[in-house]
């Protein structure tokens, strides 16, 4: 299993996940040029995809989706003007050989799913825009192989920025973003012994920091019994692409990633957060 978060945040999201022949994109949601580059760096051509899977409707998740129309697009909600193929939380479906689950997660933007994508040997959980995540999804989600969760903001940080207060609110609200803090209590208890990596993604530009949101999690995941002293944590930005799983000596974290055994990672600049 490989996989390339070409996007992450509110400027736009794309996913990309590669097992053996399967290719499979969540999300469309950024620039046409960006992605062109994204796409022509991974060798990657849009008719090589076996299957788009949309999360929900907003623009930064469905920007390009009429590029990617010829593409069995699988969705939660009707896009104008594309024919999808409807999925519903706990419905499992598969394309090709990898199995589908997706998770209702709860955002107001009409229905929005999270996606688990399992094959023979690896599980790997993808959840951005939602306010939580219901308890009964815990057990489905836990000892994945690869995590990419969403750490939207900083409480503090939201609370304390220029934006209207009805905006505050509603980022912070059920139907919103996970802060960092909620992030962590989900990985928490989901990480376990065979988990190997944890991408944090979603991190807003003006309400958080990638520094913030790998420190609230490592310092979490730093403690917890069974977790792997190598298992790497990494933070996304918006436009920088983070190749993870079996990429051999491509495998890329980014520029603000730790592993769960670096100590003091509070007192750590910027440039010296740095995997293994």
């Amino acid at each position: 299993m490989r996989f390339a978060l070409l996007a992450s945040g509110s400027k736009g999201n794309c996913f990309l996940f590669y097992d053996e022949n399967t290719r499979l994109m969540i999300d469309c949601g950024t620039t046409v040029k960006y992605l062109k580059s994204c796409f022509e760096s991974l060798n990657t051509k849009i008719s090589d995809l076996d299957a788009v899977l949309i999360t929900h409707n907003h623009s930064d998740h469905i920007a390009q989706i009429r590029k990617f129309a010829d593409r069995p697009v699988y969705s939660p909600v009707q896009i104008s003007g594309i024919e999808t193929i409807p999925v519903r939380p706990g419905g499992k479906f598969h394309v090709e050989h990898v199995t589908v689950t997706p998770l209702a997660l709860s955002h107001d933007a009409g229905p929005t799913v999270g996606y688990i994508l399992e094959t023979w040997q690896n599980k790997l959980v993808y959840i951005t825009d939602t306010g939580y995540l219901k308890d009964e999804y815990l057990p489905l989600i836990r000892g994945a192989d690869y995590y990419i969760l969403e750490s939207n903001h900083d409480v503090e940080m939201l609370m304390g920025t220029s934006r209207p207060q009805y905006l505050k609110a509603r980022i912070f609200s059920d139907t919103g973003h996970l802060c960092n803090e909620d992030c962590a209590a989900i990985l928490e208890k989901a990480v376990t012994q065979r988990t190997r990596a944890v991408i944090l993604a979603h991190i807003s530009q003006e309400a958080n920091t990638r520094e913030a949101a790998l420190a609230v999690s490592a310092e979490c995941l730093r403690h917890c019994p069974g977790v792997r002293k190598d298992l790497i944590i990494a933070a996304a930005g918006q436009y920088e692409m983070i190749k993870g799983g079996d990429w051999g000596e491509e495998t890329d974290y980014g520029s603000c990633c730790c592993t769960a055994g670096m100590e003091h990672l509070a007192d750590l600049q910027p440039s010296e957060i740095i995997g293994s």
